[in-house]
C-alpha cells in the first residue's frame, strides 16, 4: 500500500480548492449518487464524476485512519 500523504492546506488553496466538512452519511450518498440528466454535457458528467470520486476517496481515507 502506498504511503498516505497528508493534505497540504496551502498547496490545496494554491490550486483554488477549499475544505468541505460533511458527515459520513452525506459523503456516502454523494459518492454513489449522480444527478446528471440524460442530456448532460460531457463537462457536467466529468464534474459529477470528480465529485463522486472525491467523496469516495474521503470515505476511504477516513476508514483507514480509524
Amino acid at each position: 500500500m502506498a504511503d498516505v500523504i497528508p493534505t497540504n492546506s496551502q498547496e490545496e488553496a494554491a490550486q483554488g480548492r477549499m475544505a468541505l466538512w460533511l458527515a459520513a452519511e452525506d459523503l456516502q450518498w454523494l459518492a454513489r449518487h449522480c444527478c446528471c440528466p440524460e442530456d448532460a454535457s460531457p463537462d457536467e458528467k466529468d464534474r459529477c464524476g470528480r465529485l463522486r470520486f472525491r467523496a469516495s476517496a474521503a470515505l476511504h481515507k477516513h476508514d483507514q485512519s480509524d
